[in-house]
C-alpha cells in the first residue's frame, strides 16, 4: 500500500510515540510527501518540540528515521497537477494543494490526513487513521 501523506500524520508522528508513527515504520508500507511539506515541517520544528518535550536534535533523528520509509517528492513532480488540484480543494484550503497535486502525480491508494478538509473530496480516497487501521487489521 502507498499512501500520499499530509503534514498533520507527519507532525503528530514527531510530536508523539503513538500508532501513527508507528503505521510510519511498518516496512511494507510506503508514503510519499510533496517535499514543500519539509518546509512546513522546519517551520513549525519550535512549536513540535515544545508539545513533544523533545530537543531539535531528537526531533531531526525521528525525523531522519521516519523518512527512511517516506519518498519525498519534488515539486516539479507535481507541478502540472496543481491547477487540476486547486480546482478541488483550492477553495477549502489552498495549502492543501501540494498534496491533492501529488495525489494525482503518483501512483497511490489515497491520502493519509487528520485534516477534515479532506472530507469534502471525493475525487481520491482519504484515509483517517482509524480506516487505516482497520484496513491493516484486515491483512
Amino acid at each position: 500500500m502507498r499512501l500520499v501523506i499530509d503534514t498533520s500524520i507527519l507532525i503528530s508522528s514527531l510530536i508523539k510515540d503513538s500508532v501513527t508513527r508507528e503505521i510510519l515504520l511498518l516496512p511494507f508500507m510506503k508514503f510519499c510527501l510533496p517535499e514543500y511539506a519539509l518546509e512546513e515541517i522546519e517551520a513549525h520544528k519550535m512549536k513540535i518540540s515544545r508539545l513533544s518535550g523533545l530537543s531539535l536534535d531528537e526531533i531531526d533523528i525521528i525525523l531522519n528515521l521516519l523518512l527512511d520509509n517516506i519518498s519525498i517528492v519534488p515539486s516539479q513532480t507535481i507541478q502540472p497537477y496543481l491547477k487540476e488540484a486547486e480546482r478541488i480543494i483550492g477553495g477549502i484550503d489552498p495549502n492543501d494543494i501540494p498534496f491533492i497535486a501529488l495525489a494525482l502525480a503518483v501512483d497511490n491508494d489515497g491520502i493519509w490526513s487528520s485534516d477534515k478538509h479532506f472530507e469534502a473530496i471525493k475525487q481520491i480516497k482519504v484515509w483517517k487513521t482509524s480506516d487505516l487501521l482497520k484496513h491493516l487489521k484486515k491483512l
